[in-house]
């Protein structure tokens, strides 16, 4: 049953991926409920993340599943085993697991998109340094950032900063609490041959930081906070995006100029958007314009143009 749905599913996406020249995507997100898997291709190694369940199997059992599952999507994918990386995650835990760090292999590697270069991790931490989600949304900061000033919240491992970079931007300015995150943002910024004065890397609890900021700073904003995040780091109790979006969204529209752009997205699956508390009037819901093929009916997060 997993097989017949792989290989289907397989030869779909990798078809449109090739067409399309991108060599990182995601292949299978839990078509099946007897097998809680996703799987994303990173040019030639492959990501799999077990969502964990209350399967009835003891730890033997499990055991011999997940091996039996691997060996199915070997023969399918043609990846050799030492190229399959398996983590396990909670479903709702968010986006908190690019912070949390499992080993310390530091197996970084190269990836390709968009005729740009990203160092990917797949076996130090829950998330890979790539949210192929959001592929079409950094196509969109790509065309936006001419001769604009960047301000990239919540910044992660740098990808929208990468693409504003490549757009012409005039300025780059990436925040991010993460120290690790903002060095490895940094590294892709440099990969990429994006150095010097133009391109900054602050380490900030972004709350704090927008709270600093001098008005009309930065013409286009991308702000992707996490659901939730109770870091020690933080100078404010806690952030919850559902109870802070719009002190966020707020705070974002002083520091832009006019006509000035934020790009919002979350992830958390019940979020709503409270347009009554927010400053900004144009507001465009972009969630199915950005979605790329391989999560087509499948994507779990949300996106806003919003225009000053």
């Amino acid at each position: 049953m997993f097989e017949n749905r792989l290989v289907k599913v397989f030869r779909h996406i990798s078809k449109q991926a090739k067409r399309q020249q991108i060599t990182c995507f995601r292949i299978y997100d839990h078509d099946l409920p007897e097998f809680p898997l996703c799987l994303e291709l990173y040019e030639d190694r492959l990501y799999i993340a077990e969502y964990r369940r209350h399967h009835g199997m003891t730890e033997d059992e499990h055991e011999a599943w997940l091996e039996s599952t691997i060996l199915v999507v070997e023969k399918v994918l043609g990846i050799v085993q030492e190229n399959i990386f398996i983590k396990q995650r909670q479903r709702k835990q968010g986006r908190l697991g690019q912070y949390q760090k499992i080993n310390a292999e530091k197996e970084f590697f190269e990836v390709h998109e968009g005729g740009l270069k990203f160092l990917i991790n797949l076996s130090d931490y829950l998330d890979t340094g790539l949210f192929l989600d959001h592929r079409e949304t950094r196509k969109l900061v790509r065309d936006e950032a001419v001769k604009k000033r960047v301000l990239n919240l919540f910044g992660y491992t740098g990808s929208f900063s990468v693409y504003a970079a490549s757009g012409d931007a005039a300025s780059v300015t990436t925040v991010d609490l993460s120290k690790t995150y903002l060095g490895w943002a940094e590294e892709n910024m440099r990969l990429n041959g994006f150095e010097g004065e133009s391109f900054q890397f602050i380490n900030a609890d972004v709350k704090q930081y927008l709270q600093e900021l001098k008005s009309h700073a930065f013409d286009l904003v991308i702000m992707d906070p996490p659901t939730f995040s109770n870091s020690k780091k933080m100078k404010d109790d806690f952030l919850d995006i559902q109870r802070d979006h719009a002190e966020l969204i707020n705070a974002v529209y002083h520091t832009l100029s006019p006509a000035g752009v934020l790009y919002f997205s979350t992830n958390f699956s019940r979020f709503s958007l409270e347009k009554e508390k927010i400053l900004f009037e144009n507001i465009k819901d972009i969630t199915k314009a950005t979605t790329p093929f391989d999560f087509a009916g499948k994507l779990k997060r949300y996106c806003w143009k919003m225009v000053k």
